[in-house]
């Protein structure tokens, strides 16, 4: 054991205890935050200005998210609780603790659904090569194997725990490295005769059109980049966090940064951003790298690459997400504001009816889904609701945020973001009122146009939706409630 001195501390570091660096845990953040695809809804949505929408949000929001999420990192440095956590302590209330937990439980079932149809459609380009899924499923028959996927994988969550965590590490990094292989060879490609699809391909072109659609679909950006406080539970790992973990911050905004500003660029290659498929959003990736492939003379031999590595990495995600849904059912607050029934474990020591309330609810969803006429309008329907509820839970990064700069001399930290406590509260307050009237805008259906039929239906679903997971939010503390009075009268 050494003991080492650093500023006004005294800390002990074990030789013998493994420690992580700040580059693998900006990596492992990375991979749970963004993936290739991520880079596909946006281009769809806003077409080139978009690259000006990521370098807009990469210096007023993405950094300033990174290193608050670095500050409440620190502050709460010994807090496995992450968001609920830091609401709790900040606020003071457990009420509040519990609300965050159960929104960021609830912003995980449409993700969990959407990653198992991400699933099902990496399957149909390796097996069929192409993009006729469609015609070879009925949206029952893909919602019906959508719900079989995590039924399958909720029972692996339990049996084959360890085997799924590798499974994470596998999918993720592979992820990463294709694709910073598409960037690449994209640029190679350019030098080597490929051409712009996107004309033209000037200033003008880059120039936003701030119309109600370009507002509604910025929700998507901030579900794509979210997450930087996913690597608050990695702190207790790191030999140097006061010194190391601004820098992974740092690392993972740079990394995010690149990924969707060049990642985008590299689309505009292949896609011309006015005449962009219907299908993009589900199919956009493989005619990418098959794109790729054809113009560097390999055939489709890379699309096949990305399917497997993309199978792996949503497999991955399913890991994640699946255990993930439990966590908030096994909180501090868990037993005060939910039925004893609901927090019950098995012998691993896991909620065990989690797993069933999960489940129902992905059902739900599905069914709900199911009255959508094909399959690219289920996955696009899923896709968009994450642009809803995932911003109303990053929202509350920020509410933590302000809690504890309100009170800074109740509150102290290794790292402090803006050292001036009312230029941390401005900001604080925009990164707030931005991401939630970002997701308030998302209720709008972005794949179909106002006045019609469609547009009325998938604006009924998001309400539907989002309002059935807030009465269930509220009702499991009335039941916990209930279940109290019926023990006290028992006694």
């Amino acid at each position: 054991m050494k003991i080492k001195y650093q500023g006004d501390l005294f800390f002990m570091l074990d030789e013998k205890k493994h420690y992580m660096s700040w580059p693998v845990i900006a990596l492992l953040d990375f991979v749970t935050i963004i993936s290739f695809e991520n880079i596909f809804y946006p281009y769809q949505n806003q077409g080139l200005s978009v690259v000006i929408s990521w370098i807009f949000l990469l210096f007023t929001y993405v950094i300033p998210y990174a290193l608050i999420a670095t500050q409440l990192g620190l502050t709460f440095d010994n807090q496995e609780g992450g968001l609920a956590s830091w609401i709790r302590r900040g606020t003071g209330s457990d009420l509040f603790g519990y609300i965050t937990s159960w929104m960021y439980w609830t912003q995980t079932i449409p993700y969990l659904v959407d990653v198992s149809n991400s699933v099902i459609v990496s399957l149909s380009w390796i097996i069929l090569g192409d993009n006729t899924l469609g015609k070879h499923m009925s949206t029952f028959q893909f919602g019906l194997l959508t719900f079989v996927i995590i039924l399958l994988f909720i029972i692996f969550e339990n049996v084959f725990r360890d085997s799924l965590e590798v499974l994470s590490i596998i999918g993720g990094g592979a992820m990463f490295a294709i694709s910073m292989l598409f960037v690449f060879m994209t640029g190679w490609a350019l030098t080597h005769g490929a051409h712009i699809a996107t004309q033209p391909f000037n200033l003008a072109a880059f120039k936003p059109n701030f119309s109600l659609h370009y507002f509604s679909t910025t929700g998507l950006l901030i579900f794509a980049m979210s997450g930087a406080e996913l690597a608050a539970p990695y702190i207790s790992k790191m030999r140097h966090p006061k010194r190391d973990f601004p820098k992974a911050m740092w690392m993972l905004a740079l990394m995010t940064a690149f990924l969707t500003i060049f990642g985008t660029l590299s689309l505009t290659v292949f896609f011309n951003a006015n005449h962009i498929p219907h299908d993009f959003k589900m199919n956009g990736p493989y005619y990418a790298f098959k794109l790729l492939g054809e113009q560097v003379g390999m055939g489709k031999s890379l699309m096949y690459v990305f399917a497997v590595v993309q199978l792996f990495f949503m497999l991955a995600q399913l890991a994640i997400l699946i255990d993930a849904s439990s966590r908030v059912f096994a909180s501090d607050t868990a037993a005060k504001y939910m039925p004893s029934w609901l927090t019950k474990k098995n012998k691993a020591g896991r909620p065990i009816h989690s797993y069933t309330l999960t489940a129902g609810i992905s059902l739900l969803l599905l069914l709900l889904s199911g009255t959508l006429p094909n399959i690219n309008s289920i996955y696009n329907w899923l896709l968009n609701l994450n642009g809803i509820v995932s911003p109303y839970k990053t929202a509350l990064v920020f509410v933590a945020f302000l809690a504890i700069r309100f009170q800074q001399d109740k509150f102290k930290s290794y790292y402090v973001f803006i050292k001036n406590k009312t230029g941390a509260i401005i900001v604080g307050f925009w990164c707030f009122i931005f991401t939630f009237v970002c997701a308030t805008m998302g209720f709008i259906p972005q794949d179909a146009h106002p006045g019609t039929k469609a547009f009325n239906h998938q604006l009924f679903m998001n309400f539907l939706t989002v309002g059935f997971l807030i009465v269930l939010g509220f009702l499991l503390p009335w039941m916990r409630k209930m279940e109290l009075k019926r023990e006290a009268k028992n006694k």
